[in-house]
């Protein structure tokens, strides 16, 4: 038997995400399961405890290895101080280093910059047959987990030039089935292209029934649909639908020119029962496609009363990001700025500020948005009243006479 340690990073996450489904270390207790069935014995450590004390505490084994796991390689910082903590406390044991940072750069580059002992790149297929390991964070969480994240497919056919799925996870490889899978009634699908399973229809066939029966509350894919396989099979949206699916995502990565298309994708959802405000787009932004170019599509995002969530472009070899919301005047020796397309630290804050701003809008189904308003300033009848006038110049004129800020979405 082994004593291997598993350890998260001390990532900037907040403590109350945590335990968040888009932040859950799923790979690490997927790992923990299957080491488990091989007769080793497993800890799982997130973060840098305060003191040694509190590490052995949390512990309470000598470990034969330590394995770190890795995410964004712009977090690759907080691996290194993790690698370097854990060298200094355990000094003759060997630190083996994989995840998503670690597997997108050279492995040379990975070793010599966190001084980890060995790189391990991809993931660990005999792992991905394994019920994850749950019980390695519940005892920590006052909140025990009560959602299933879960894979129906690996990798990515569609070879994005800004996504590292494809180089992680070079070989597509789909399940025909998934019924046996599932314990739990929530289920967050990782997949990075759900609908490009050829077994999709007995998926959600699957999915369908278990709902039916009441052994299954909602889905989530995390990663969102690909937009164009629903136009090819717009059957697929109706079982979404039925199978309990909630908040649909779909992307935009191209052009304002795409615009039709992602109509069509839009008003597939809409057709089946979803409300166009549950809707999100994702948008790339701070790449090859021009300010003023966003600016567009975010107003017929508008237009089409959906949600945008905004995804800021990284190079995936860049190793640092010190992008900071509320600092003026950044650079590009504090993060990356896609300065050949006319992109600058001011531009980016602006496009963030336009999507929030027009999100809550969305939700809120307000005509406009107003810092006073979300601050409460006025009461609630105020803020209706200005609703229900008739037209947006009567709004702003009432707006102006009563010295309301206020910032229209078009």
């Amino acid at each position: 038997m082994n004593r291997i340690l598993l350890v998260e990073p001390d990532f900037p996450i907040p403590a109350k995400s945590k335990n968040h489904k888009n932040f859950l270390p799923i790979g690490l207790l997927k790992i923990a399961s299957f080491l488990r069935k091989n007769s080793n014995s497993v800890k799982l450590v997130r973060g840098n405890p305060n003191n040694i004390d509190e590490l052995v505490k949390v512990v309470s084994f000598d470990p034969d290895e330590i394995w770190v796991t890795s995410l964004f390689t712009y977090w690759a910082n907080y691996v290194k101080d993790t690698v370097q903590y854990y060298k200094e406390v355990f000094p003759q044991i060997k630190v083996v280093l994989g995840g998503i940072y670690a597997s997108l750069m050279p492995k040379d580059e990975v070793k010599k910059y966190t001084g980890c002992d060995e790189v391990y790149q991809g993931i660990i297929p005999e792992a991905e047959k394994y019920f994850p390991s749950y019980d390695l964070i519940e005892h920590a969480n006052p909140h025990p987990i009560d959602y299933q994240i879960i894979h129906a497919s690996r990798g990515c056919e569609i070879k994005c030039p800004f996504c590292g799925t494809w180089k992680i996870e070079p070989e597509f490889i789909p399940e025909k089935s998934i019924k046996d899978k599932i314990k739990y009634k929530k289920l967050v699908f990782y997949d990075n292209n759900f609908f490009m399973n050829p077994h999709i229809e007995n998926i959600l066939q699957e999915l369908i029934y278990l709902k039916k029966e009441g052994k299954l509350l909602w889905c989530e894919s995390q990663s969102g649909f690909d937009g164009r396989i629903l136009l090819e099979k717009p059957h697929l949206a109706r079982m979404i639908k039925k199978a309990g699916f909630r908040y649909p995502r779909i992307a935009w990565d191209w052009g304002y020119n795409k615009y039709p298309e992602i109509k069509k994708q839009i008003d597939v959802l809409i057709n089946v029962g979803y409300n166009s405000k549950i809707i999100t787009i994702f948008v790339l932004y701070n790449w090859n496609i021009i300010f003023e170019e966003m600016e567009k599509k975010r107003k017929k995002c508008w237009e089409w009363k959906v949600q945008i969530s905004d995804c800021r472009y990284r190079p995936l070899d860049q190793i640092f990001d010190n992008y900071k919301p509320y600092k003026i005047g950044q650079t590009n020796e504090d993060y990356y700025i896609h300065e050949k397309s006319g992109w600058t630290d001011e531009l980016i804050k602006q496009f963030r500020k336009n999507i929030r701003r027009q999100n809550i809008c969305i939700r809120q189904e307000f005509p406009f948005y107003s810092p006073d308003y979300e601050h409460k300033k006025f009461d609630n009848e105020f803020t209706k009243n200005t609703k229900f006038l008739k037209t947006k110049e009567e709004k702003i004129k009432f707006l102006r006479n009563n010295g309301i800020r206020f910032w229209f979405p078009d």
